[in-house]
């Protein structure tokens, strides 16, 4: 779904890693089939005034209730668009690093107080996933390069500025 007059729909996603680097996924699925599943970072659209970093961290809390985080950059840009809940949605992402040691929060079936009726019905659960098991991974997993987008980010740390990973249309 894009804003009106034509523009992307403004996205903050978040990058969020543990104390032992382990990244936490989403997973949802489209909200009449189970079946037509995937994983992804936690994340949503800009309201009102607020700023994408603002955007980042109220759209963790809601999801996940995680709220002790040290928000870092923006390490990655991306164009998107898709089809979930009968409608196209056309998505200017940003993903924002950030770190946590609240690990223990996060339940596999998400409760979260801040879910919208959509979310409620469309995301069955979080998990943490080290680089190894992403790596391996043979489930569906949104921005499609995110094994290797983390692998680099171990290894070299965030980039100097945002990397613009390639538009995705599914």
């Amino acid at each position: 779904m894009s804003e009106p007059g034509g523009e992307l729909r403004k996205v903050a996603r978040v990058v969020l890693l543990d104390q032992d680097d382990r990244l936490l996924l989403l997973h949802g699925h489209e909200p009449d089939d189970r079946t037509d599943d995937w994983w992804f970072t936690p994340g949503g659209g800009v309201e009102g005034d607020e700023t994408r970093a603002e955007a980042a961290l109220r759209e963790l809390a809601e999801e996940t209730g995680i709220t002790e985080v040290e928000l870092g950059p923006v390490l990655w840009r991306r164009t998107c668009s898709f089809p979930f809940d009968g409608r196209r949605w056309d998505q200017d992402e940003w993903y924002f690093l950030a770190r946590t040691t609240a690990t223990a929060d996060v339940r596999p079936e998400l409760h979260g107080t801040g879910l919208t009726d959509l979310e409620r019905r469309s995301v069955a659960g979080a998990r943490w996933w080290t680089y190894q098991e992403l790596a391996e991974a043979h489930e569906t997993v949104y921005p499609t390069r995110l094994a290797e987008l983390l692998s680099r980010l171990l290894d070299d740390g965030p980039p100097s500025r945002p990397l613009v990973l390639d538009t995705e249309i599914v």
